[in-house]
């Protein structure tokens, strides 16, 4: 049996090619393919698994007893049975909307190991949170801080609370997933003095407890540089605090934001190294200050799931198409596309594929492959060199699709979401079936119309 490894980076611990197909944790695409059909993601669990505990164990060893959560982040990717496997590993888990509270909810995710974010919390996503017990909430404007209060003192509770700022550093990524310089929805902006003056409002609510600060830069970052300039003006703002109002933080949260690989040449920072350099710029800042540093958590999200996730896809058409050059393009329709992910229509994302099902008998040429909405933009990968002979019936194989390629699925065109599938050691078990058009129509209803009073005072 021939066994080859493929690239770490970009693939799951356990993805290799053996007698000229894929194999990903034991199991054959192929007879994955027959069994669930595609499109579909499967999820290397025991990779999983082990980027849980990479992220975990480094916090640990680099901050000690200044260590705090491991908060991963929800909007990546999550189902109740993700929410299990991190409750297991003792991590905690970020959640941003009702949504994701619930499913930390129906798999009785510790409510004492979990934050909750977003820029314009609804109060019945509040109240859902405070009747959970969550252990943290995330102010992210003056009317919350008023909300989050009110709501905590209807309850009987002291909410424990981070303030979200915005320490105005430009992270080299995309304008879309950048946040954390000045024009962006996110936080209160240090440099403008909001986020002092959040500070105080949060003090002046005897049913809030100010617990410390959070920020987050961004997304697919591939440089400390980022991290550690915003890591001291965290600090720096942490001094103000307790210069300016005897405030002390028992927390700060440095976020999340870290880059993977999606194609050769991306060069992802290691948790040891990310950690050990946050660690040496936190143990700095606090002694410049003065004070001992607070517990650090952190928040990633892509940098856990992402590459223990890879989308099958069967192919159905391909076609030459003649370029303006004279240089001809093969294109390579698939049977999923921007409703399994978005992200390469949306801004620009790349992503590599390989051919799963079978050894190439050609040699590669310039390539798109596309999806099967009806949209020109509908391009999974815009440039890549594949094998000339892929026919209809091949399986494409697209690594790196566990951050935000179910998450940010859509129905466009009615098309039903893909399931996601686990394996481990040559099982396979769906952990989020595959929708039916039965679903689709679910929605739909046939109401008498009803007159709505007060319409036009």
């Amino acid at each position: 049996m021939m066994s080859t490894k493929l690239n770490p980076d970009i693939w799951s611990e356990n993805s290799r090619i053996v007698n000229d197909a894929l194999v990903i944790a034991g199991c054959d695409v192929r007879d994955l393919a027959r069994e669930f059909g595609t499109p579909l993601f499967v999820l290397d669990e025991t990779d999983l698994v082990t980027r849980i505990r990479s992220w975990r164990n480094n916090l640990a060893e680099n901050f000690q007893s200044h260590s705090g959560n491991v908060y991963y982040a929800a909007k990546a990717f999550i189902s109740v049975e993700i929410a299990k496997i991190l409750a297991s590993e003792n991590v905690g888990l970020d959640v941003c909307t009702g949504g994701e509270l619930a499913v930390a909810r129906a798999a009785n995710f510790p409510a004492e190991r979990i934050e909750m974010h977003g820029n314009n919390k609804s109060e019945s996503e509040i109240r859902a949170a405070i009747d959970y017990r969550v252990r943290t909430i995330v102010l992210d404007s003056l009317h919350e801080i008023e909300r989050v209060a009110r709501i905590a003192e209807e309850f009987g509770v002291v909410q424990r609370v981070l303030i979200r700022l915005t320490p105005g550093v430009e992270a080299h990524t995309h304008e879309a997933i950048a946040t954390a310089h000045e024009d962006v929805k996110f936080g209160f902006s240090i440099a403008s003095g909001a986020a002092l003056e959040a500070a105080r409002k949060v003090r002046a609510h005897p049913s809030l407890k100010f617990a410390g600060v959070h920020a987050h830069i961004g997304s697919q970052i591939f440089d400390t540089g980022p991290f550690e300039l915003s890591t001291e003006r965290l600090i720096e703002f942490l001094g103000k605090l307790k210069n300016e109002l005897d405030l002390l933080a028992d927390e700060l949260v440095l976020g999340g934001g870290y880059g993977i690989a999606y194609v050769d040449g991306d060069d992802p920072i290691a948790p040891a190294t990310m950690m050990k350099a946050l660690s040496m710029v936190v143990d700095k800042e606090c002694k410049r200050q003065g004070f001992s540093s607070p517990k650090i958590s952190i928040e990633p999200g892509r940098a856990i799931i992402g590459p223990s996730m890879t989308t099958i896809y069967e192919v159905g058409t391909t076609k030459e198409v003649r370029l303006e050059n004279g240089d001809n393009r093969r294109y390579i329709s698939v049977d999923g596309g921007m409703s399994d992910n978005i992200r390469p229509g949306l801004y620009g994302a790349r992503y590599m594929a390989i051919l799963a099902n079978r050894n190439p008998e050609t040699r590669n040429v310039k390539s798109r492959v596309v999806g099967k909405h009806c949209e020109t933009g509908d391009i999974v990968i815009s440039e890549i060199e594949l094998p000339s002979d892929i026919a209809p019936g091949d399986l494409l194989a697209v690594p790196a699709t566990g951050a935000y390629g179910r998450s940010m699925a859509s129905n466009y065109n009615h098309v039903p979401r893909p399931p996601v599938i686990s394996v481990v050691n040559g099982t396979a078990r769906t952990i989020l079936r595959r929708e039916t058009e039965s679903d689709l129509l679910a929605l739909d209803v046939v109401e008498k119309a009803r007159k709505i009073e007060g319409v036009g005072r």
